[in-house]
């Protein structure tokens, strides 16, 4: 992607455990409804999960293939048993679907073929950069922790490779998997048998202090930030820097609205700084980009500043 070809937005994979009839409806609403280029599907967070969402996916990747969407299929975070292995290679040799790679063996697998490296492969320089497009990456998602200066040496070297960067724009901040699962564990629960609790926070569980402050976000294996990436503000100035491929994480909230919202900042329709307040509005709860910024994570730095 070049710099002067037009921006997408791209919406990442479902990554809390929604039930398959919630899941599937909010796919069809994306193909009908969503001014989004790109779609990235599949289960990533935990391979338990996997299962519920297999009978849906054929008409979910069809509606969204057919309302002209560019769907990529995306591996799993962690990888740890021979089963979850199996159903790696699965992915890898039997789709003709392109592969985003969330992880380092399923990177290893598709080498020599085009395919897309997601923000749970840390790139963090231009060397990496470089190594995954001479192995067949076309698009890399960087992870959310990147300061602005590292985005743009970044934005620059793919720009030089004809690889597109990609950078999160909305959305709780992944920031960890594990291989136990702290939310099953909340519960007084093992992982083998977690009853799959998950699925009872559909934005992922709250996690406060010992002084009851709000602090991160669990969803299953997964720890999130509690506060909701959103660089909206920072839209002009990414796209200043030669990023091209924007991406929102879904939640269980307006992701039409919010869509919009990105689109219309994209296309010049309303200015970025505006519309964080009618976001926040959106998300009942705070914004922030912080490590965009050079600074704390969880807080907001007004773009002005």
């Amino acid at each position: 992607m070049t710099s002067n070809q037009p921006a997408r937005l791209s919406l990442g994979p479902v990554l809390f455990n929604w039930p398959v009839d919630r899941w599937r409806d909010f796919y069809f609403r994306i193909a009908d409804e969503a001014a989004v280029d790109v779609v990235v599907v599949g289960e990533i967070v935990c391979n338990k999960r996997a299962p519920f969402i297999a009978p849906a996916l054929d008409e979910v990747i069809g509606r969204l293939s057919a309302a002209g969407k560019e769907v990529w299929l995306a591996s799993p975070i962690l990888v740890a048993s021979n089963r979850e292995r199996t159903a790696m290679h699965d992915l890898v040799d039997c789709t003709d679907f392109a592969i985003e790679a969330n992880d380092m063996g399923a990177l290893m697998l598709l080498e020599g073929r085009r395919h897309a490296v997601g923000p749970f492969i840390n790139t963090y320089n231009e060397a990496t950069l470089g190594w995954l497009a001479r192995r067949g990456a076309v698009t890399v998602s960087l992870p959310a922790e990147l300061p602005a200066e590292s985005v743009e040496v970044l934005a620059k070297a793919g720009g030089e490779t004809g690889l597109a960067v990609e950078v999160q724009v909305f959305g709780r901040a992944p920031l960890a998997i594990s291989a136990r699962c702290y939310h099953a564990r909340a519960h007084g629960l093992h992982k083998d048998g977690c009853q799959f609790v998950c699925g009872n926070d559909p934005n992922g569980m709250p996690v406060r202090t010992m002084d009851g402050q709000p602090f991160l976000a669990v969803n299953g294996t997964q720890t999130m930030s509690h506060s909701y990436l959103c660089l909206a503000a920072e839209l002009d100035r990414l796209q200043a820097m030669g990023v091209r491929q924007f991406r929102l994480s879904p939640h269980d909230l307006d992701m039409i609205r919010i869509i919009r919202t990105f689109r219309d900042v994209l296309e010049g329709k309303r200015d970025g700084r505006g519309t964080v307040k009618d976001l926040e509005a959106i998300i009942e709860g705070p914004v922030s980009n912080g490590f965009f910024h050079n600074a704390a994570g969880a807080v907001y730095v007004d773009a002005a500043d």
